[in-house]
């Protein structure tokens, strides 16, 4: 965390100073803005999050509800959420509240007695280095909590507007200037009926499964349903069952059970396999009660027992598994998108997986810094085409894992001890050997995109094999060598809209001949598309990690573009030079695979995930690269 740069300041650092150029929050909606924002679930509010960085960009965010969030759904967060998380910098307060998922305890019904239930395996969570962050479980009400404090100590001083059921939107294709109308209806007591239009230049729909947004551009969720009930209830009991302190997936002779220890240390979140459902039924149509439902839990636990003295929270609901054929407007609107939708607006499938909440984020952190981009003349319109494009491809990917996922958890388990047969129904172990193959995907880390404009080739993947081409740059630990503080170096990115450049120094040299390719050359990127009176990090920033001890580095012969002085006072920037953390063993090119004489440049987008991977002395690729989506602005 920086800060100081233009003048000293007491008080939190993260409450930034408000910009001149923020739009003030009145009693109604302002009329114009560049971004409407329907809904402040957990999509709606990392897309404001974001956007709020930017005071020069007017957004507006709106929300059925009469406040924020008191009482949250989904509660897991997965490791990849936690990256991102770091970004927006509140990952260090989610890990000191939560609950940590470290292993997960496997349950069957005892062979020598069907009617209860023994434990017959354990795993870890998530497998050693796939990241630095844990799994962690987090009642959903915190996390909006955390972003709505982002959004109001950001200099947009960005704050919902409650109260607002959409009505309607329009897009007039032929508009040149704020294109998309909007009609709102205040629902508050104080001003009940009351419409409210607004013009935007675009609309992103985070407004949930029964999204106004996505009816309103033709879009329907296609897909099928499981025809399983299933109830869900965060309690406090007492128990004792020896692992409600675990994540515990249990398979009984009366139905199956996932035990979700919550926050606090007392709390425990239990979803419970209910009925089976008719071909056309609806779970409202069992009229399932809280009673029924503890019931059911207290016969899967058998021989154990459980004693629910207080359910704070409690809903049943059907597996389903349902998506969009696309995220956007684009075909009713000459090509161009003006209206998008994420999250459960265009993706729906079961909780079992733990993915509902982290990928609704990672969608409108994919188009956060598109959106940011476009409008503020960095880059070309057409690059808000590669949202749909990435977002839907991974997303139909998960849909195609839940359903087998969810499947299996429905499914009983096989009784072949008792009977001395095999019965139908799914085995324990190939149940726990599914969840160990795909901890990868229920971490967050299964995202790969392709080869796109922002999206380079594998040809030179060679240099850095741990930095693969389209997924979430894995970061590694190192050292600053200007005060030989280890640190992680993904950690530097933030969700500031702009990108990485990370030049791993090879034995061969390079890093200096980038370093001023990229300051004087008219072909360079950063001076491409960095405006006049711009720091010179503000769109591109370069980091650059060396093989060497810091001890046996000297910052002060570091190109310029490694140390350059920032702000109004022109204040030299010491944090931008690395080396491996050799103290630990951890050496971030062994770790990570790259060529130690060739060295690599590890291009990162500002959703954290790896653009390109190119040999340090490729400047006319990086060039042409950058060409292909971005306006030069000189």
């Amino acid at each position: 965390m920086q800060f100081h740069l233009n003048g000293f300041r007491p008080g939190e650092p993260l409450h930034l100073e408000a910009s001149g150029e923020a739009l003030p929050h009145g009693d109604g909606v302002p009329a114009e803005v560049d971004v409407l924002i329907v809904g402040c679930g957990p999509a709606g509010l990392t897309l404001a999050a974001q956007l709020a960085a930017f005071p020069d960009i007017r957004t507006c965010i709106v929300e059925q509800k009469d406040g924020p969030m008191q009482l949250g759904q989904a509660d897991g967060i997965a490791c990849r959420t936690m990256e991102m998380f770091e970004a927006f910098e509140f990952a260090g307060r989610v890990m000191a509240e939560a609950c940590w998922i470290n292993e997960v305890t496997f349950w069957k019904p005892d062979g020598t007695d069907a009617g209860n239930i023994v434990r017959h395996g354990r795993v870890q969570d998530t497998e050693d280095g796939l990241s630095e962050f844990p799994h962690v479980i987090l009642n959903q009400a915190r996390v909006h909590d955390f972003y709505l404090e982002t959004m109001r100590n950001s200099p947009s001083r960005l704050e919902p507007h409650y109260s607002r059921q959409l009505l309607d939107v329009k897009v007039d294709a032929d508009a040149q200037d704020h294109p998309v109308t909007v009609r709102l209806e205040r629902t508050d007591a104080a001003h009940a009926g009351q419409v409210e239009t607004l013009k935007a230049r675009y609309v992103v729909g985070c407004d949930g499964a029964r999204s106004a947004v996505r009816k309103s551009i033709g879009l329907q969720l296609v897909g099928d349903s499981a025809n399983q009930a299933w109830g869900v209830m965060d309690v406090l009991a007492v128990t004792d069952f020896p692992d409600i302190r675990y994540k515990s997936a249990v398979q009984s002779g009366s139905g199956n059970l996932l035990v979700i220890p919550r926050e606090g240390g007392y709390l425990v979140r239990l979803y419970v396999e209910m009925d089976k459902l008719g071909e056309a039924e609806r779970v409202s149509a069992r009229n399932i009660t809280i009673d029924k439902l503890v019931a059911t839990a207290q016969r899967i636990f058998h021989p154990y027992t459980l004693d629910v003295k207080e359910v704070p929270w409690w809903s049943v609901y059907e597996i389903g598994q349902r998506i969009c054929h696309k995220y956007d407007d684009a075909d009713r609107n000459g090509g161009r998108p003006r209206v998008f939708i994420a999250g459960d607006a265009c993706h729906t499938h079961s909780p079992k997986a733990g993915q509902g909440m982290n990928f609704s984020m990672q969608d409108t952190f994919n188009l956060g810094w598109k959106l940011a981009s476009v409008l503020r003349g960095q880059a070309v319109p057409e690059l808000l085409d590669t949202y749909s494009e990435e977002r839907q491809v991974v997303a139909q990917q998960l849909i195609d894992f839940d359903r087998e996922w969810a499947r299996m958890f429905s499914d009983r388990a096989k009784k072949t001890e008792v009977e001395g047969a095999e019965t139908s129904g799914v085995d324990p172990k190939e149940f726990q050997r599914y969840f160990e193959q795909h901890g990868r995907f229920t971490a967050g880390m299964g995202t790969h995109y392709r080869p796109s404009m922002i999206c380079g080739e594998a040809k030179h993947q060679h240099l850095a094999g741990g930095f693969v081409i389209g997924t979430r740059f894995h970061s590694a630990p190192v050292v600053r060598i200007t005060d030989a503080k280890p640190l992680h170096l993904g950690h530097v990115g933030k969700a500031d809209g702009r990108w990485r450049f990370y030049a791993f120094e090879g034995q061969a040299g390079g890093v200096e001949a980038l370093c001023r390719f990229l300051a004087e050359s008219p072909d360079s990127p950063v001076l491409r598309y960095t405006r006049e009176g711009q720091d010179i990090d503000s769109v591109f920033d370069i980091r650059a990690i060396f093989q060497q001890s810091h001890r046996d580095l000297a910052f002060e012969r570091m190109p310029g573009l490694l140390r350059p002085q920032k702000g109004r006072f022109g204040l030299r920037d010491y944090e931008k030079v690395f080396s491996p953390d050799l103290k630990s063993g951890q050496d971030i090119f062994d770790m990570r695979g790259v060529d130690r004489m060739r060295g690599a440049l590890v291009v990162v987008r500002p959703d954290q995930y790896v653009a390109h991977v190119l040999p340090l002395d490729a400047h006319a690729e990086l060039a042409a690269f950058f060409a292909g989506f971005m306006k030069p602005v000189r």
